[in-house]
């Protein structure tokens, strides 16, 4: 979606567009990682930003290049860059290992002005259900569903207003 243009929404004849390159680390990284959820108009994280949690981390190419410093000033300006990388205190962080690829600002996801287009690295079809955490909070004990399956139900719902 990056190449395309789509996000954050520059085009694609545009060398000032971002994309995503190799981890700053030069390595696939593999782990659990934590992310902060920010407001934005990502239609998947509705009602989702202020959320911290685990997320599944599985990539060789996950680092946010931003060729114009600009772009990524106009990104955090129009909170287009809803998902972020985390420290053990939830302090967006770029320090390794908690930042798995070197990142700017902790940047997980992009996503388009309007919404719709959601580009980001971490995994959540991998632990939407609390059996694949592999450590919660002690009060989410009694919860059969992660929060992560809230982007999806998202998702379908926007859909189906769309079909009407």
């Amino acid at each position: 979606m990056a190449l395309l243009g789509w996000i954050p929404g520059i085009g694609t004849d545009d060398i000032s567009q971002p994309r995503f390159i190799h981890n700053e680390s030069g390595r696939f990284e593999c782990r659990f990682s934590s992310v902060t959820i920010q407001k934005s108009p990502a239609i998947m994280f509705e009602g989702m930003d202020g959320l911290t949690t685990g997320i599944w981390i599985a990539h060789g190419e996950g680092r946010a290049l931003f060729p114009d410093e600009g772009v990524l000033e106009r990104v955090i300006k129009s909170d287009l860059a809803p998902l972020r990388y985390c420290n053990d205190n939830g302090d967006v962080t770029e320090a390794y290992p908690f930042n798995p690829n070197g990142s700017p600002l902790g940047i997980a996801a992009l996503c388009s002005s309007d919404g719709r287009h959601l580009a980001m690295m971490p995994h959540p079809e991998r632990c939407f259900l609390m059996w694949q955490y592999p450590w919660y909070p002690k009060e989410w004990e009694t919860l059969d569903v992660s929060p992560w399956l809230r982007m999806f139900q998202n998702a379908r719902e926007w859909c189906e207003q769309k079909e009407r």
